[in-house]
C-alpha cells in the first residue's frame, strides 16, 4: 500500500493517489487529469474509484474528466446529487482496493454532503483518514459555505461539524494519519497550519476545535467567529463541481490561441474580455497594454482572479511573460475560468515593438514615501487585510482590503490624491491596475509595501482609529 500527497502550492490544496495490489484510487483530484494518468501507466495500475469528499468551492474537480479516460467510478458520501454517473454512498459503507478497504465516514458540516474517507490497511488496522474540508491541520471547515444549499444557518452547520468531529473523527486511535484537502493560504479555513500532514492525537492536542472539554455553543461560537465572506467564485466552482464541465485539454487548447499585437485590440472588442496581465507587480508597473489587470502568477494568482474577476464566464486575454503562458492557463482553469480567448503572442514586448500606447503605474520606494508623506493631511490606503491592519499599520492609513475593491471603489474622490500599499507589493499593484482600468489615476503605489516602510522612521501603530476600517 502506498499514498501519495500531490500538493497544488497555488490552491494549497491536497490530492491523494493510493496504490494496493494492482489497483489506484484518486481523492479530491485536480482539473488536469494527466498527471494522474502519468502515476497510474508509471506503476501499472488500474484506477477504480474516485472518491470525492465533498463539492469542491475553491476549485474545479478532474473527477469527471478522469472518469471518462479511466472507467473508475465516482464515489460521494450522504446527500450528494450530481448531474453525472456517480455513487452516493451510505455511511459506513466500505469499498475493497487491492488489499486494503476505504471505509466512508459521513461527517456533515462543512457541507451536508461532507465525508471522511478512512483507509484500512491490509491487516484491518485503521491507518489514515483522508478528511477533506471537514477537519484541517489546526483548524476545522468552515460552516458557511452551504447555508443556501442545506436551509440552513452556519450555526447549524457548525453544530452539526461539531458531532461529526466528535463521533466520527475524534473516537478513532491516536495513530491514524490524517490527510486533510487543504493547508495554510485556503479561504475554506481560517487558521489552518503550514503543515499538510498530521495525525489523529496530534489534533485532539493541539487543535483548538478538538478540545475535550469543548461544549458545542463554544465550538459554534469559535468556528463562526470572525469568518469573512467566501470569494465570489465558489459558488459558480460548486456548481460546475455537480454539472461536469468540459475536459482540461480544450480549455487548455483555446488559452494556447495566438494574438498577435495587430489583432490584439479588435480580439478585445469583439469578444469583450478582460486583459489580464500575469507578469510580476514589478514589471508590470514600468509599461503594459492599457486598461490591464495585473495579478502575477508569481502569488495567489488564480485565488484572486476568482475572488476580483468573481464571474468565471468572464472572457479572459492573457498577457505573460513568455514561457508563462501554459501555467497561467492551467492555474485559471484550475477555479473555473474556461472562456480563455488566447494570449498576447510574444507578449508584452510584442505590444511595445509594435508602437502601440502603453500605460504605466506610478511607483515610490517605501522611503521616499516616508520622506514625503503628510500623515495628517495625506490620505494612504492600506489593502492588506485586517488582521494585518490590526497587528500594525502607518498612522491615520485606511484599512480598504484588496478582497473588497469592488465595493470600496466607489468611495475614492478621483480628485484626491492618495498613497496605496499593501504588505509586500504584490496586492497594491493589483488594486492599482483596477483603479486605472477604471479611470483612477492620481495615486502613488509604494514599492515593498508596508515591510518596506517598517524599516523607515515613519510613525506606526496598531491603534484602529474610528472609521479607519472597512468590513
Amino acid at each position: 500500500m502506498k499514498i501519495e500527497q500531490i500538493y497544488t502550492g497555488c490552491l494549497a490544496q491536497g490530492a491523494y493517489y493510493i496504490t494496493s495490489g494492482n489497483e489506484a484510487a484518486i481523492i479530491d483530484p485536480m482539473r488536469e487529469t494527466q498527471p494522474y494518468l502519468d502515476r497510474l501507466e508509471r506503476d501499472n495500475v488500474k484506477l477504480r474509484y474516485i472518491f470525492e469528499t465533498h463539492f469542491h468551492a475553491d476549485f474545479v474537480s478532474g473527477h469527471v474528466d478522469l472518469a471518462n479516460k479511466t472507467g473508475a467510478g465516482i464515489i460521494y458520501g450522504p446527500n450528494a446529487s450530481a448531474d453525472f454517473k456517480h455513487i452516493s454512498a451510505a455511511d459506513g459503507q466500505e469499498f475493497p482496493l487491492g488489499t486494503c478497504r476505504i471505509k466512508v465516514l459521513h461527517t456533515p458540516g462543512h457541507t451536508m454532503e461532507s465525508t471522511t474517507f478512512l483507509l484500512i490497511d491490509e491487516n484491518g488496522k485503521d491507518h489514515a483518514i483522508f478528511s477533506g474540508d471537514t477537519l484541517f491541520i489546526g483548524d476545522v471547515g468552515r460552516p458557511d459555505l452551504a447555508q443556501k444549499a442545506a436551509l440552513m444557518t452556519r450555526e447549524q452547520l457548525a453544530a452539526t461539524l461539531y458531532h461529526s468531529l466528535r463521533t466520527k473523527i475524534m473516537t478513532l486511535p491516536d495513530d491514524v494519519i490524517v490527510y486533510p484537502a487543504h493547508g495554510a493560504g485556503s479561504a475554506c479555513g481560517k487558521n489552518m497550519s503550514k503543515e499538510t500532514v498530521s495525525t489523529i492525537g496530534e489534533q485532539t492536542r493541539s487543535n483548538y476545535a478538538l478540545r475535550a472539554d469543548m461544549s458545542e455553543s463554544e465550538f459554534v461560537k469559535e468556528v463562526t467567529d470572525g469568518l469573512l465572506p467566501p470569494p465570489t467564485y465558489f459558488g459558480m466552482n460548486v456548481a460546475m463541481n455537480k454539472s461536469g464541465i468540459g475536459s482540461f485539454e480544450s480549455v487548455f487548447n483555446q488559452g494556447m490561441r495566438k494574438i498577435s499585437a495587430i489583432a490584439f485590440e479588435a480580439v478585445v472588442e469583439e469578444t469583450g474580455a478582460l486583459i489580464l496581465d500575469a507578469r510580476p507587480g514589478n514589471v508590470f508597473c514600468h509599461g503594459f497594454v492599457p486598461r490591464s489587470i495585473n495579478i502575477g502568477i508569481d502569488g495567489d494568482f488564480a485565488p484572486w482572479v476568482g475572488t476580483l474577476i468573481a464571474d468565471v464566464n468572464q472572457p479572459v486575454i492573457l498577457v505573460t511573460e513568455p514561457g508563462f503562458e501554459e501555467e497561467s492557463v492551467t492555474r485559471l482553469s484550475r477555479v473555473g475560468f474556461d472562456n480563455i480567448v488566447g494570449h498576447l503572442d510574444g507578449g508584452f514586448e510584442a505590444w511595445k515593438n509594435a508602437g502601440y500606447e502603453i500605460d504605466n503605474v506610478y511607483r515610490i520606494t517605501a522611503t521616499a514615501f516616508a520622506e514625503n508623506v503628510k500623515l495628517l493631511r495625506d490620505k494612504v490606503i492600506d489593502v492588506r487585510k485586517e488582521s494585518e491592519y490590526e497587528a500594525g499599520h502607518v498612522e491615520e492609513a485606511y484599512c480598504k482590503p484588496l478582497a473588497f475593491i469592488n465595493e470600496w471603489i466607489k468611495d475614492i474622490n478621483p480628485r484626491e490624491h492618495f498613497y496605496l500599499h499593501c504588505a509586500g507589493g504584490y496586492r497594491s499593484m493589483i488594486a492599482a491596475s483596477i483603479l486605472q482600468a477604471r479611470g483612477y489615476r492620481d495615486f502613488t503605489e509604494v514599492e515593498g509595501g508596508f515591510n518596506a516602510i517598517a524599516t523607515t522612521n515613519l510613525s506606526q501603530t496598531g491603534f484602529i482609529c474610528q472609521g479607519k476600517t472597512l468590513k
